[in-house]
């Protein structure tokens, strides 16, 4: 039953309230002068039933708030285990007759909306959680007025807001692990299931309770695998199976993204549900149609961030390999929609170390190198940007996956790989020199800047900290150095694979700039003394780039 329903029964009376709250016994008089302070509202007289409710609730809202201590926040919570006590004991008396219990229903639905008070002093929680309203809110989740329940969600969605956390924020800890230890997500899963997304304050109701999931995971970010031991991520995913667009599978994307980056378990959860497949399916509708809305185009991003942050996981990859998904990336390239961009980011992410060996193997095979070369050969400027990429990232996602497959293949599909750069007369060798170029030129004016900020600073690149050290050398990836490395690992893998016309091309587009092969050494060498010894793929990999500069 909702709150135009209970109206409808409500009986001819007038306004009570205590005489502590009104010490002249004439509250309706206070609510009308109320009604008279705002010149754009109706006369109290000609105002419907719930129009006089919410103003009560106003005038509750501004006596409680300006003196709002420890004996208020106790108080209100009493009242409002009284008034739920109340309208308990009637519901089970009158459960026939909805009539009877009316008044208790209208009541409660106040007293919640009087909690919202303690919102406004975040460090009074601890008091609000001593005095059990953390239990007895969470317990009106199970209400069965649907307006009841709305009014607790934007309650709880208010007192969790991350301002009010970070305004007193061991205060707000405090409500934070009250509100997990009573189970809050798998309450909030449950809701999420009764709610009909056709009315529109339940479709409201919804939005704030991933809001309220998305409050919990910022204040803590490991709360982020309650989400999946309590059905929240699978709520999530079915959620998105649904087709069409609307704000609340925005918002759903959003939370995702939120999950998957804050907790590694809920990235190899993922795949063991089935994730990875309703997001290829999700995407799937945009591969040859591009978003109608900024919101959708919003959501499609969303769901490509998820699937790269999954794909982090190697576990996942194969899952994504079977789920064909490196056939619906490059059908995206092919399709040259907004999609195109970040289907090359998720390209990257899954042919990437050896556990993109097989991805790599089965983007050859399905003839991935058509789609993936014109990408090379030309950054497509505005679209790009439309696409919510800049034209350096493009070049960094295609070197990247170019780079992928070079180290990950081997016989006839590596053989196809470098027929690319021998066919058209060396054409695609000629664009990779002029990449290098451009990218050596950007480094070497972000080098010439720290040396002068060092000169300022009076001391050698040896004396450097290694927190200024590791700040200069994020300096110079930021511009440029991460994709430059990219190129010349190219150059190296192409130049000492055996085919002497393209390594007597690249010395030869080198020379005409007045350049030579120095730089691109220098730079893998120092690229391969970052990978360190800690593990044997780090050894390997260093050992492989040393010995292909020692070839050229």
């Amino acid at each position: 039953m909702d709150v135009e329903e209970l109206l409808d029964f409500q009986p001819a009376r007038t306004l009570k309230r205590q005489a502590e709250a009104d010490p002249d016994g004439d509250y309706e008089s206070m609510v009308k002068k109320k009604a008279l302070q705002a010149p754009e509202r109706k006369r109290y007289e000609d105002m419907t039933d719930e129009e006089r409710l919410a103003l009560v609730m106003e005038l509750d809202e501004d006596k409680t708030s300006d003196d709002l201590d420890e004996a208020t926040v106790k108080r209100i919570i009493l009242n409002l285990e009284k008034k739920c006590a109340k309208n308990q004991e009637l519901r089970i008396k009158h459960a026939e007759q909805p009539e009877k219990f009316m008044e208790s229903e209208i009541e409660l639905h106040v007293e919640v909306g009087k909690c919202l008070t303690i919102a406004t002093q975040p460090q009074l929680y601890p008091v609000l959680v001593q005095a059990g309203g953390v239990q007895l809110i969470i317990s009106l989740l199970s209400h069965s007025n649907t307006d009841i329940v709305l009014g607790v969600v934007d309650l709880l969605h208010e007192l969790t807001d991350n301002d009010l956390i970070n305004e007193a924020f061991d205060e707000g800890m405090q409500l934070i692990e009250s509100l997990v230890k009573n189970q809050i997500m798998s309450v909030l899963v449950q809701v999420l299931d009764a709610l009909d997304e056709k009315v529109e304050d339940e479709a409201k109701g919804l939005h704030n309770i991933l809001g309220i999931a998305e409050n919990l995971v910022e204040a803590d970010p490991s709360l982020a695998e309650q989400a999946f031991k309590q059905g929240l991520l699978a709520w999530i995913l079915n959620r998105l199976k649904i087709r069409g667009f609307d704000p609340n599978k925005l918002y759903c994307s959003e939370l995702l993204a939120i999950l998957l980056q804050s907790s590694l378990a809920n990235r190899v959860q993922l795949g063991m549900i089935e994730g990875i497949d309703t997001m290829l399916q999700a995407l799937a509708l945009y591969k040859r149609r591009n978003p109608q809305l900024t919101e959708e185009q919003e959501m499609v991003h969303n769901l490509f961030d998820s699937l790269c942050l999954s794909l982090l996981c190697p576990e996942n990859r194969d899952i994504f390999l079977k789920g064909e998904g490196v056939e619906l990336m490059i059908l995206m390239l092919r399709e040259k929609k907004l999609s195109r961009p970040p289907a090359l980011k998720v390209l990257n992410f899954a042919l990437q170390g050896d556990e993109g060996i097989n991805c790599c193997a089965k983007f050859i095979d399905v003839y991935g190198l058509r789609s993936l070369f014109p990408c090379f050969m030309k950054t497509p400027g505005k679209k790009v940007k439309r696409g919510g990429f800049s034209e350096l990232e493009w070049v960094e996602h295609v070197s990247s996956i170019i780079s992928h497959l070079l180290r990950n293949s081997s016989g006839s599909q590596l053989q196809r790989l470098m027929n690319k750069f021998v066919e058209d007369d060396h054409l695609k060798v000629d664009r990779l020199i002029e990449l290098h170029l451009f990218y050596l030129t950007r480094a070497t004016m972000v080098d010439r800047e720290i040396e002068e900020e060092m000169e300022n600073m009076g001391i050698e690149k040896e004396e450097l900290d290694d927190e200024k050290a590791e700040e200069f050398y994020m300096k110079r990836l930021d511009a440029g150095l991460f994709t430059l490395q990219r190129l010349n690992y190219i150059i190296l893998s192409i130049c000492t694979a055996g085919i002497s016309s393209i390594l007597e091309r690249v010395r030869q587009l080198l020379t005409l700039k007045g350049e030579n092969l120095e730089p691109v050494k220098r730079i893998m060498a120092e690229y391969a003394d970052s990978l360190g010894d800690d593990s044997n793929k780090a050894n390997e990999e260093k050992q492989n780039i040393n010995h292909m500069i020692n070839q050229l």
